[in-house]
């Protein structure tokens, strides 16, 4: 078994072993049962020390991939019968825990970036700082409203963003969930109506709906909402809020442009609802953007963002901006539910911010991101794949098949081990779709691009021979 081990990889010998037997078993099918070679041949044939086979097979005998019989070595283990196991046959449930699939399949429709992109040496260097100079930071709460150093650097950030607010206005999260939560908690009640996005952000409509919210569903457009369906939901009802994704659109990529945005705070003022503005993916952006929040809304918009996507998921910071009121009421909220955020993430993310360091990661991301969407629409475009809409920056795309058959996907998708993010994830209602996430820090894995050339158009047996090759 040729394991493919390269010894100038970042990553470790022991992880390419797992991931390279897990793949085998992914591809040959094998049966429960099925006996790898001895840990000894494996690591003769491969060039590598027993100790690292035998650690690679141990950590795949935790995940349940493998099994250990006395005298007989390893063998594939059957598959668990549990929901959780289920899941990876799945889309969103697969990408939507948080972890590796069981078979290490590329999750190209996740919303996060690939840790090969991440910059731990920054990161490590601001924990060691904080550990060093805030001892306090490691034992102790942080206050209702958040560490007071990062809400500064957060008021800094806003004013230069246009977006009006004092410190007393901005409250600290655990990221742009937990403060979607603490807003609905607040705001909302059951049987509240609300405006959504269709398509929009799935774990958005979960939580509106756990809290028995109702939702109207408006299509998104190129631009933002579509005013005209806007306009005629609000004949027949009074909605609370509208939540929205302004800038690079979870999942479609697109941002709203300056028209709808201001039609959008004109029916907020003569229909009296708020509008949450989702910013998560905002830092991203390559040129001049519209904020509904740098608008002059006369309180009708709330900001919420995070530095989970561009950052650090684990570190779990997110902030929102509100009138002081409002804040007031979710810092009260805030530390009844779980006393306090992370005094010493949101201290690592203060750091980061006051010495330069996040806004030179940001500018070095969006430059490759730019490179990588500008390279995935190419491939999509040779293979005659139908794009919604050509963003100008972020890392999504909403795509679907333009020429097979889309029924095959799914299929091929599995045959490749790569696990897809369908529309109907993104949809209120749950409506299947053809339409898909693409995440483009993913799309150039060779396992991405044999999906593209899959469901494209048919080729002769000769170019696909050259393509191949190359």
């Amino acid at each position: 078994m040729d394991l493919g081990i390269d010894r100038q990889a970042l990553v470790p010998v022991v992880q390419q072993i797992v991931s390279a037997v897990a793949q085998w078993i992914r591809k040959s099918g094998a049966a429960p049962g099925t006996r790898l070679p001895s840990v000894r041949q494996l690591a003769l044939d491969n060039l590598v020390s027993q100790s690292n086979v035998v650690e690679a097979f141990e950590r795949m005998v935790a995940q349940g991939l493998l099994v250990p019989r006395q005298g007989s070595g390893f063998m594939v283990a059957p598959p668990a019968a549990s929901r959780e196991t289920q899941w990876y046959e799945g889309a969103e449930q697969a990408w939507g825990t948080f972890t590796d699939g069981p078979l290490g399949e590329l999750k190209l429709g996740c919303g996060w970036l690939p840790d090969a992109w991440r910059e731990s040496d920054d990161i490590s260097y601001a924990i060691r700082e904080v550990s060093r100079t805030d001892t306090a930071g490691l034992f102790n709460y942080s206050t209702p409203l958040g560490l007071p150093a990062l809400r500064e650097q957060l008021l800094k950030r806003l004013t230069h963003m246009q977006v009006a607010s004092g410190l007393e206005c901005i409250l600290t999260t655990h990221g742009a969930s937990h403060a979607q939560d603490l807003l609905i908690r607040t705001l909302l009640k059951a049987g509240d109506t609300v405006v959504v996005e269709a398509p929009g952000y799935g774990n958005l409509f979960r939580q509106l709906a756990f809290h028995g919210v109702h939702l109207l569903e408006v299509p998104r457009t190129h631009g933002g909402p579509d005013i005209p369906a806007l306009e005629a939901l609000l004949q027949h009802h009074r909605p609370k809020c509208l939540f929205i994704n302004g800038l690079y659109h979870n999942p479609t990529g697109t941002s709203l442009c300056r028209e709808v945005a201001e039609r959008l705070l004109q029916l907020a003022r003569r229909e009296d609802f708020l509008i949450i503005e989702e910013d998560i993916y905002g830092d991203l952006q390559h040129a001049s953007c519209v904020r509904l929040s740098a608008l002059p809304h006369e309180g009708r918009v709330i900001y919420v963002s995070s530095f989970s996507k561009t950052l650090s998921s684990a570190l779990r910071v997110g902030n929102l901006s509100a009138s002081a009121a409002i804040v007031a009421r979710l810092a009260s909220l805030k530390t009844l539910t779980g006393i306090g955020t992370s005094r010493f993430a949101e201290a690592v993310v203060a750091s980061l911010l006051a010495n330069g360091t996040y806004r030179k990661w940001v500018q070095r991301l969006r430059k490759r991101l730019g490179m990588q969407m500008a390279a995935t629409l190419q491939v999509l475009e040779d293979e005659e794949w139908r794009v919604f809409a050509i963003p100008s920056g972020g890392m999504f795309l909403w795509v679907k098949p333009g020429v097979a058959d889309p029924s095959r996907l799914h299929a091929q998708a599995r045959r490749l081990g790569v696990l897809l993010s369908p529309g109907a994830l993104f949809s209120p209602s749950g409506e299947l779709s053809d339409w898909l996430r693409i995440n483009v820090a993913y799309a150039d894995d060779q396992r991405a691009l044999a999906l593209f050339r899959a469901m494209g158009p048919a080729r002769p047996t000769s170019t696909i021979l050259k393509t191949t090759s190359v």
